[in-house]
């Protein structure tokens, strides 16, 4: 069983569910959620993930759970590649941490929690092993032991429990949207402008201009002398 890096960042993805979520968890609640993985295709289901609050205060890791489906690509338009992974897991534990996490960021910067690269950009970052063991171990003295959660595979697909981040990322694709249509027509009404009609008249009225006939040459005086003899 592997270990995989999570990244939740409050500035990009405001989360108002997840109080509600941590309650049901802490009530032993099996909830189910989607995460983006980055480029991560190596994760399977059974590995372990532990989430990481950053960009803001409190920084550390809140939450953990069981990855219940292997990386699957969702359609997004906004990205280059045209879709992004996702992963389905499970929570196991998962705190409010708007209000405070389990292991703040400045403890993961002591030995051995310092060999991992916490702060990444994306999702999808393996745990190194010897940050694994300490992590694990650690977060099993602050949470409890606890066997993995009993989960019925949903028939239809996971959703997210961040509703409100995803639609105001929809939102701001649809006014992107608008914006484009906007300029686009825009900068046609003003090519248009640009070029009145009788511009056009002209160049077509020049067009029907013909060359005037080159004269002969006068000939020369050899030529005349020439001619008289």
């Amino acid at each position: 069983m592997t270990a995989f890096l999570l990244i939740w960042s409050p500035k990009k993805w405001p989360w108002p569910e997840l109080p509600d979520l941590a309650k049901r968890v802490a009530a032993g609640v099996a909830v189910a959620d989607v995460w983006g993985c980055g480029f991560a295709r190596s994760i399977l289901p059974g590995d372990r993930v532990f989430l990481h609050r950053v960009a803001q205060e409190p920084k550390g890791i809140f939450g953990s759970g069981y990855v219940t489906r292997a990386p699957y690509e969702v359609p997004d338009p906004a990205t280059k590649r045209g879709y992004r992974l996702c992963i389905d897991f499970v929570y196991d534990w998962v705190v409010d941490a708007h209000e405070g996490v389990v292991i703040p960021r400045e403890m993961l910067r002591s030995h051995p929690f310092s060999v991992q690269t916490w702060d990444a950009q994306s999702s999808g970052t393996v745990i190194k092993p010897m940050a694994e063991g300490a992590l694990e171990k650690r977060w099993a003295e602050l949470t409890g032991k606890r066997k993995p959660p009993k989960f019925d595979m949903p028939a239809g697909p996971t959703r997210s429990s961040k509703v409100t981040a995803h639609a105001a990322v929809e939102k701001r694709a649809a006014d992107g949207r608008t914006v484009t249509k906007a300029k686009e027509a825009a900068k046609r009404v003003a090519t248009q402008v640009a070029t009145p009609p009788s511009q056009s008249v002209a160049t077509q009225d020049s067009r029907r201009i013909t060359k005037p006939a080159t004269r002969p040459a006068a000939k020369t005086a050899t030529a005349k002398r020439a001619h008289k003899n």
